[in-house]
């Protein structure tokens, strides 16, 4: 009997060892399309938009009367309006500021941008010194700070929020606060919001979420992971020196 027991243990462990691999598979093969897209997005899209965009100015220079004008110009504020939508898409597929500028500016980046949309006012509480860390992990940190202040933005109607992380030994750690409306975590129809994707993330990796939130007491989501991602390997060009990033605690504007 002790036998069968362990025996049935240790396919239980290999069962949930195999869909973590595969979650994180998976997760790595999401980010490479995020990035294909954004390309084709920046390169075609973006670029006949812009086309478009002159030639409807030189339509405006040549118009015959004021109301062929006005319709121009009128068209030209919505290709305006289309093309910084456009940008934002982009911005949100690609991390393109955490792989140029690191995760701490990204991070500061996502403050920047929600307080200047919404005018919720943010407040950053980042560790002076990160060392390198793997390249999945610093994505996961910042996919989850990104979905989180999207939910801010949009449901939580929040004054102030708190993005704070810390990276001690071997375990990076990220909260993120907002004093809003709340939610009842344990309601099926409220569990959306972005939250169930950021948890099969963590989990994916090998790390935990967990989540509190009443009604009008705001809301606390709390990420912990690994520096190192369960069965990954370290890019090479973490292997080598790199920069440590200093950033102090510091409100967002």
């Amino acid at each position: 009997m002790p036998s069968k027991a362990l025996s049935k243990r240790q396919v239980a462990e290999i069962t949930n060892s195999e869909a973590a691999e595969l979650s994180r598979q998976l997760l790595k093969g999401e980010e490479e399309e995020r990035r294909r897209i954004s390309r084709e997005l920046h390169d075609e899209t973006g670029q006949a938009l812009m086309v478009l965009r002159f030639h409807l100015e030189m339509l405006a220079g040549d118009a015959k009367n004021p109301d062929q004008e006005a319709k121009v110009r009128e068209s030209l504020e919505l290709l305006d309006r289309t093309i910084e939508g456009l940008r934002r898409i982009i911005a949100r597929l690609s991390p393109r500021v955490l792989e140029e500028l690191g995760l701490q500016a990204a991070i500061r980046r996502q403050a920047q941008q929600l307080t200047s949309r919404t005018k919720i006012r943010t407040r950053l509480g980042l560790p002076e010194e990160i060392s390198p860390m793997n390249h999945e992990i610093e994505v996961a940190v910042y996919r989850s700070v990104q979905e989180a202040l999207h939910n801010v933005a949009k449901h939580s109607q929040a004054r102030n929020v708190a993005v704070r992380l810390q990276a001690t030994g071997e375990k990076v750690s990220l909260e993120i606060e907002d004093d809003g409306v709340g939610f009842l975590p344990r309601n099926p129809d409220e569990r959306g919001f972005g939250l169930t994707g950021m948890r099969e993330r963590a989990v994916a990796l090998g790390g935990t979420m967990t989540v509190h939130s009443r009604r009008g007491k705001g809301t606390l989501i709390r990420i912990v992971l690994p520096r190192e991602a369960q069965g990954s390997e370290k890019k090479e060009t973490l292997n080598s020196p790199r920069p440590v990033r200093r950033v102090s605690t510091a409100r967002a504007s």
